[in-house]
């Protein structure tokens, strides 16, 4: 039964806000896990038991997820070393014996738990690449609006030649789209699990049931992919994955520490208005920090799915196991990631003044390559070629996002 009391090991996400409260929050909770387990077990039902089987378990199921106290499920977890096992035995005392037959019937736990995992990833990965997706749809229209705003260009953190906060900014917006491309290929290739207790679908061979045929019809029931054969111990799946995850918070990074860096010289701001507990007039980028913070974590995260990739036997000691919460924490700092990007997008503030200002300020340093070489050029001569690179990124960027 559900505890009554307040659950203080809850995470809320009190010590990241940058996820904290959004829709990725309750996409990859608990609850949802024991959701998307129950949507593989109904859906196993579905395409291997007699009629009205797979009925009685969604039914049973339903009325079980009032029932469930994930925090007990957890605890249980720990005798068998994953949730599937005391999940399947709560469920099973709810059924008829008939029913409790044809749970589970031809599966192991990684069966359940991965494509549980999977499902959840390519649902989350939809809802974050709707706000990837305008965030980067209006950095292109500020960098449309901005192709003549000269801006002081900067190397190394110094001074360099004079650009265009148009380039700059269809630079941001060009990166995210490539990455929006590179996350929507990785998820639609998200592939169903099924192989039974060494990956050899030997329950449903045992039985006279083509094995194949089944997880073709699983994967069709799910909108999954469907494998060439079960990858319980190749799991490119997760780390390509992993990557595209990894390469769109990189872009949204980038984007917030370059909003950091411009706030600070006053060009920019990420209209958070971010406040201080103890200096009234601070206006934090908090925005842009919050980005830099995911960009700094995520390619930990991959890294460390990459090396649960390297596995053992049928099934390895430990690695998939460690994959479970480092795909869940990848996940939502790319879906707050997201969602913070298109904030700073939506507020973000041009300040041509203090820009202009600025440029003028270092015109000596800004013109000195031209008239190294004999020039004399003035920083509005620099455009011509910037807004031809503009023009080309903005193409770019619908393309990848079409």
């Amino acid at each position: 039964m559900p505890s009554t009391e307040r659950d203080d090991a809850g995470d809320f996400g009190l010590l990241d806000p940058l996820w904290a409260g959004r829709s990725i929050a309750s996409m990859t909770s608990d609850a949802a896990v024991l959701a998307a387990l129950l949507r593989f077990e109904v859906a196993l039902a579905t395409v291997t038991a007699p009629d009205g089987v797979a009925t009685s378990i969604a039914q049973v199921g339903a009325q079980l997820d009032g029932d469930l106290d994930p925090a007990a499920i957890a605890a249980e977890a720990r005798a068998g070393g994953n949730p599937v096992i005391p999940f399947l035995a709560a469920l099973r005392s709810r059924l008829d014996p008939d029913a409790a037959h044809w749970l589970h019937r031809g599966a192991t736990s990684q069966d359940a738990l991965d494509t549980a995992l999977v499902m959840i990833a390519r649902d989350a990965v939809a809802v974050l690449l709707i706000d990837a997706t305008v965030a980067a749809r209006k950095l292109a229209a500020q960098a449309e609006t901005h192709r003549a705003t000269v801006i002081t260009g900067r190397t190394l953190t110094q001074t360099a030649t004079p650009t265009t906060l148009g380039l700059k900014l269809a630079g941001w917006a060009w990166s995210l789209a490539r990455s929006i491309a590179a996350l929507r290929a990785a998820a639609a290739a998200l592939p169903v699990q099924l192989g039974g207790a060494s990956g050899t679908l030997a329950a449903f061979t045992a039985s006279g049931v083509d094995g194949v045929s089944v997880a073709t019809r699983l994967a069709s029931t799910l909108r999954l992919a469907e494998p060439v054969a079960p990858w319980h111990v190749l799991r490119s799946p997760i780390t390509r994955l992993a990557d595209a995850l990894v390469e769109l918070v990189d872009s949204l990074g980038t984007i917030g520490r370059n909003v950091a860096a411009l706030a600070r010289v006053g060009e920019l701001d990420d209209g958070a208005d971010g406040g201080s507990s103890t200096m009234p007039h601070k206006s934090n980028p908090v925005r842009a920090v919050l980005l830099v913070s995911a960009a700094t974590r995520a390619p930990f995260l991959g890294a460390a799915l990459h090396a649960a990739a390297v596995t053992v036997d049928e099934r390895p000691d430990g690695a998939w196991h460690s994959e479970w919460s480092t795909l869940r924490d990848l996940l939502r700092l790319a879906g707050g990631a997201a969602a913070t990007g298109l904030e700073l997008a939506d507020g973000l503030r041009v300040h041509t003044s203090v820009i202009a200002a600025n440029v003028a300020a270092a015109a000596d340093d800004l013109l000195a390559e031209s008239a190294k070489f004999g020039g004399a050029a003035t920083p509005a001569d620099y455009l011509g070629s910037a807004d031809e690179l503009t023009t080309r990124m903005l193409a770019a960027v619908e393309e990848e996002l079409s």
